[in-house]
């Protein structure tokens, strides 16, 4: 009885895989005619939307993807994982075109279904909301995780609850063409539609300031919980972004030396102090040198990220970090290019300590970190249960410690993932900038597969970065 259950399911499985492939054809064989392909959207079964969307897209066919917006039969679209490097742009300017867009002094009259354009690629995220109709098994895998951004997503929306319709997208403002046309596009179309068209940026990437202002202008900085600021002065930070309270993440770097200190660092301070939804905090080559208390007295108390590489941290840094309340929820860290272990140890020590019961992803490359300061460590590190990346390469350590380390880590269950430096002893003259001796690292990798294959750790990594 058992072995005919087992046979029908797999015959189930079979099956769906079948009308899968079926589908991927027959929506691959229409879209080879685009006008027959846009004249048989009018009697297409709601179904059978999603796979010739996808199959669309995939293709850039542009016209039929146009027509399909016109009339998708869902409240939410979403690209989700999909990604396509050729015409990208030039497809999501055929998606906006379009739309439906209901006028806001016709709020009364009876609009299209579509209501959310989500033009962000996520990988959490599939094709439509969770109300669409499944007649097809093999479809409830890919429409499991669904989300509509908090938007709301019901498709029985009463006509007294009329919003604009939301363009959800993020972008990147650079020297880059495609990308400048794609923004004047943008701009076009939300001037075009004032009051029924919502620009949402919720993610916004900018590494051309002066270009900026023009930007700003059409869009609603409310809507933006990820921002990345390369190469800009704090002020222009502050002064172009106060709108944003509701960062989740924030990214900046190359901030000049001199914005970093005096009015311009503590107006900044102020600023982030008013970001309470913030998780994630990302400074590259930012002056913090005795600085970071400052920082950490404003940031929210469970922050989960913390990246301070290139940013001048001392020992002083160290010890305000470990006595920090953000010390004991950090489950990301990286203290990369920072010689933080020039004086003493005992203060990161105490911060690995603290976060013990937390901390997932660990990176201290390029720290001065030597044996002596290694093994004084490994007690510590031994203890972070929920390790998952530990990174610590560019630092002169030898082989003896190396296996010492790992031999304290394969106890630590959920570390899969360890990014050592090459031993001193590769190199003819023990630091990085000498010849490296490939074969005397190839006997290093060899001997350290060895050992995790004698505690039963195969499942580890360990692998060298470039140097």
């Amino acid at each position: 009885m058992e072995d005919d259950l087992q046979l029908q399911i797999r015959f189930i499985k079979m099956d769906q895989k079948a009308t899968a492939t079926l589908l991927e054809l027959a929506a691959k064989s229409l879209l080879s005619n685009e006008p027959a392909a846009i004249h048989a959207l009018e009697e297409l079964p709601r179904d059978l939307f999603v796979p010739l969307f996808i199959a669309a897209f995939l293709g850039g066919h542009m016209k039929v993807l146009k027509e399909m917006v016109s009339i998708w039969p869902f409240h939410c679209l979403h690209i989700g994982t999909l990604s396509r490097e050729e015409s990208y742009y030039e497809i999501l300017e055929a998606m906006i075109d379009g739309l439906q867009i209901l006028p806001a002094q016709n709020s009364s009259t009876c609009g299209p279904k579509l209501r959310i354009l989500d033009l962000m690629e996520d990988q959490d995220c599939e094709t439509t909301c969770p109300s669409i109709r499944k007649t097809f098994p093999f479809l409830e895998e890919a429409q499991r995780n669904v989300r509509c951004l908090g938007i709301g997503n019901s498709e029985s929306e009463p006509l007294s609850a009329w919003k604009p319709t939301e363009v959800l997208v993020d972008l990147s403002i650079s020297g880059n063409l495609k990308k400048k046309q794609f923004l004047s596009f943008l701009q076009n179309k939300v001037e075009e539609n004032i009051g029924s068209l919502h620009l949402c940026c919720r993610g916004l990437h900018i590494d051309s300031m002066p270009a900026v202002k023009s930007v700003l202008q059409f869009l609603d900085l409310g809507c933006t919980d990820h921002l990345e600021v390369y190469k800009a002065d704090l002020s222009e930070v502050t002064t172009h972004f106060a709108q944003m309270t509701h960062l989740n993440s924030l990214s900046l770097s190359n901030i000049p030396f001199k914005s970093c200190k005096g009015r311009k660092f503590n107006t900044f301070l102020t600023w982030l102090g008013h970001q309470d939804n913030l998780q994630d905090l990302i400074l590259c080559s930012f002056c913090l040198k005795n600085q970071l208390h400052k920082l950490l007295r404003v940031l929210p108390p469970r922050l989960d990220t913390l990246y301070l590489t290139f940013c001048g941290l001392s020992n002083r840094d160290v010890i305000a970090l470990s006595q920090s309340s953000q010390a004991t929820h950090l489950t990301q860290l990286n203290l990369s290019n920072n010689q933080i272990f020039s004086e003493v140890y005992e203060p990161f020590q105490t911060l690995l300590e603290k976060a013990s019961g937390t901390l997932q992803h660990l990176e201290v490359n390029n720290c001065l970190i030597t044996d002596s300061i290694l093994s004084a460590l490994l007690p510590a590190l031994s203890h972070c249960s929920h390790l998952r990346i530990l990174s610590f390469a560019s630092n002169p350590i030898t082989m003896p410690v190396l296996r010492s380390l790992l031999q304290h880590l394969t106890s630590l269950t959920k570390l899969k993932y360890v990014i050592y430096p090459v031993p001193v002893h590769c190199y003819e003259q023990e630091d990085f900038h000498s010849t490296l001796d490939q074969q005397k690292l190839a006997e290093v990798q060899a001997q350290l597969k060895v050992m995790l294959h004698a505690v039963q750790r195969d499942d580890m990594n360990w692998t060298t970065s470039p140097e």
